[in-house]
């Protein structure tokens, strides 16, 4: 491997690895798709290879956070939504298609989202929707243009990784827009409880879904939440601006 990286280019480098990672992924993915229950066990490594074949190094959901959301998905029977997209919006895809519901992913930047349809296709993920939206204003908080007219009326699972840190109102969010998607039961998954920002989110999200959650701890936290029901709706001079700190 020594003498490769002495006599091979930096540029035909990267070429060799890019092409031999989209192999071992389209590979992994094969594999997953055909079990992903199987994909879950603790004796497997399929999971690790996907993040690394996927090489998003830095911004991939980690495996204990990618796992959790894998889990409940098998459980749920309806919609999905993730906030955000990437490696997970594919495995959701492949367990949506599995149940036969949708899995919708909101997603701002252009490039990134484009590049998650192009492999959805390639792997026959009909049942991914993903919306490239920019990041609207709502006066103290922003958050995705969700296109609400063509979204489903209620969702069993929402994966929250997105949008940034520095959005006005980080992920806060979901909950004044969605809240009346959001089903009785509904589970949120949300991703970096590492950060004070995301823990007063939760617990916000806490008060005004009429909801429970718990800090999930491993080596890279999230907090779990399910939706009871439905609080009465949060006025908009109530909403209190959350200043990153990222």
């Amino acid at each position: 491997m020594s003498v490769v990286h002495v006599v091979v280019p930096p540029r035909a480098r990267r070429w060799l690895r890019a092409n031999y990672d989209a192999w071992r992924f389209k590979g992994a993915m094969r594999r997953f798709a055909a079990d992903p229950e199987g994909a879950l066990a603790a004796d497997s490594a399929l999971l690790a290879e996907l993040v690394s074949a996927w090489g998003n190094a830095g911004w991939s959901a980690h495996e204990e956070y990618l796992r959790s959301c894998l889990e409940q998905a098998l459980q749920c029977n309806g919609p999905t939504l993730e906030c955000g997209s990437g490696l997970s919006t594919l495995l959701l895809g492949v367990v949506a298609e599995r149940r036969g519901f949708e899995h919708w992913a909101l997603e701002h930047q252009p490039t990134w989202s484009a590049r998650v349809e192009q492999e959805a296709a390639r792997h026959g993920l009909h049942r991914v929707r993903v919306c490239t939206v920019p990041l609207r204003s709502h006066g103290r908080f922003a958050w995705y243009d969700a296109p609400l007219a063509r979204m489903p009326r209620r969702f069993s699972m929402v994966v929250c990784d997105g949008p940034p840190n520095d959005t006005p109102g980080g992920r806060y969010g979901l909950v004044p827009v969605m809240r009346e998607r959001l089903a009785p039961g509904c589970v949120i998954l949300l991703d970096d409880a590492e950060r004070a920002d995301e823990r007063e989110i939760a617990r916000r999200w806490e008060a005004e879904l009429n909801a429970t959650h718990e800090l999930v701890s491993c080596r890279k936290p999230y907090i779990r939440m399910v939706v009871a029901g439905h609080a009465e709706p949060v006025k908009r001079e109530e909403v209190v601006w959350i200043e990153p700190t990222g």
